[in-house]
């Protein structure tokens, strides 16, 4: 297990001068160890790094989790939430899958480098992911689940967009930092995932039920995993976490381990054991639900498992949602909610864009607390490299993300408001209030969330400061995206 000490050791080995030739082509090595030590230390009193695990659940409402909604059963979430940080305004940077995983990695709003929604865009080789970071700092990496921030494969047809001969939008996990891969490039079955369920012939491309579903579950270069693929998906995603995290801490290493259920994404199935903790809903409410707690029994083993190997106190794990549920409304097969929330999955209302979120680190968070402040899932990035005494600043700029330790700490104000864009939408959100525009800047809208979370008085008319105020902030960071994204950041 690495110490403080050591890290900086770590970093200053053959990993950090591949990992900087990527980002700082001609300033000198000695600059660049210099540079990445922070001036602050929030680790004084500890003397080991921590071990991360990132987990987040796929199109999971803010009412999809037991703490949240007393129908659906989440043991392990729930105590996950009554032990850590439970996050009430924990935003995604934009209310669609690839983009949020984009920002997670990468501490920048995605449309600054094209990835502005899903299935669009590519995790770009000038990007600086978080896994390549950690890496270098002598973490042993892996990644499990759903990737969806490029292509898998150019040998074959795979997934939304994987073509032969086609490397157009080709950025798989091993090459964005990770040692380790049990990939899929977008959605499949939440069970039996790799076969195309019964009743989901028109969401799967009219393929047949029974027939293959046209993804695959990819571990490197040209390499596909065959075996133990059948039943519950989140069962198997964490079969290949569990030896993953074992032979980093019998190799001495750090791990991060980034797990991305495909739970509760359409195609939405679940076996019969699950559907029976609720016989009295719906055959849609039971898959859905059922999946749900499928997903939560694989959290609570992973736990478990690190208690058994010794290692739970020093490990870091976060846990949220994407975006908000699917769907206009819950109906059908879209069972998700966002419970009296204002929009769902593709709106910047806050249906949308706040999710469930919790953080536990036993050996630093010693009691249960709730964060009212906002944090968005761009802070993460900033916050795990603040940790690590290493100043993100001095690696990436511009950054769109903040360490938010000083929340849990107790501080009770933002920095910085967030903004966010999707489509012709574009939002910001301070402490207090929230400017938003569904027409990219023609009409406004104004609320104070404080008092109005659910999004129906419209202050706008009224409080014109506010609303200068944050559409001079927001036009700047538009600006700002559109600069990024022709390229300015990489030169």
């Amino acid at each position: 297990m690495q110490t403080n000490k050591s890290i900086m050791k770590s970093i200053g080995s053959k990993n950090l001068i591949q990992l900087f030739r990527k980002i700082f082509f001609s300033v000198p090595l000695q600059f660049l160890i210099i540079s990445l030590v922070s001036s602050t230390t929030l680790l004084a009193q500890k003397n080991s790094i921590p071990n991360i695990i990132l987990i987040m659940a796929d199109d999971l409402g803010y009412g999809d989790v037991g703490y949240n909604n007393p129908i659906i059963k989440t043991p392990s979430i729930d105590k996950m939430a009554k032990e850590g940080v439970q996050f009430n305004r924990f935003y995604v940077s934009v209310p669609v899958c690839s983009p949020t995983r984009g920002s997670i990695l990468t501490g920048r709003n995605p449309y600054r480098y094209g990835i502005y929604s899903a299935n669009v865009g590519h995790l770009k080789k000038e990007e600086l992911c978080l896994a390549e970071v950690l890496r270098a700092a002598n973490y042993t990496t892996g990644h499990f689940g759903k990737w969806h921030l490029g292509t898998l494969t150019t040998a074959e047809t795979d997934g939304n967009r994987g073509r032969l001969h086609d490397s157009s939008h080709y950025s798989p996990p091993w090459m964005n930092g990770f040692d380790v891969s049990f990939s899929t490039e977008a959605r499949v079955a939440t069970w039996d995932p790799l076969v195309t369920p019964a009743n989901y012939d028109v969401e799967i491309g009219n393929k047949k039920a029974g027939e293959p579903i046209g993804s695959s579950y990819w571990i490197g270069e040209g390499q596909k995993e065959t075996s133990n693929l059948q039943g519950d998906d989140s069962r198997i995603i964490m079969d290949r976490v569990i030896p993953f995290i074992k032979k980093s801490e019998s190799e001495k290493k750090n791990f991060f381990a980034v797990i991305w259920f495909h739970t509760p994404h359409l195609p939405v199935i679940t076996g019969e054991q699950y559907r029976n903790f609720y016989k009295e809903y719906s055959e849609e409410e039971q898959h859905y639900y059922g999946a749900i707690t499928a997903m939560d029994e694989q959290i609570g083993r992973l736990r478990s498992f690190l208690r058994d190997l010794k290692v739970d106190r020093n490990t870091i794990i976060i846990f949220q949602s994407d975006n908000g549920p699917e769907g206009n409304s819950k109906m059908g097969k879209n069972q998700g909610s966002a419970l009296d929330f204002r929009g769902r999955k593709r709106s910047l209302y806050e249906g949308g864009i706040r999710v469930p979120a919790i953080l536990v680190w036993p050996d630093s968070i010693k009691a249960h607390r709730k964060i009212d402040v906002p944090v968005t899932t761009t802070d993460i990035f900033p916050t795990l490299l603040s940790i690590l005494n290493l100043n993100p600043l001095n690696l990436v700029k511009p950054l769109d993300g903040i360490n938010i330790f000083p929340f849990i700490q107790g501080k009770v104000t933002r920095s910085s408001p967030i903004c966010f864009q999707f489509n012709n939408q574009i939002a910001v959100i301070d402490d207090q209030f929230k400017l938003y525009s569904p027409n990219r800047g023609t009409t406004y809208e104004l609320y104070d969330l404080l008092a109005d979370k659910n999004e129906k008085n419209d202050l706008s008319k009224e409080k014109t400061d506010v609303v200068n105020n944050l559409k001079k902030i927001l036009t700047d960071w538009l600006e700002s995206c559109k600069q990024s994204d022709a390229g300015k950041d990489y030169h």
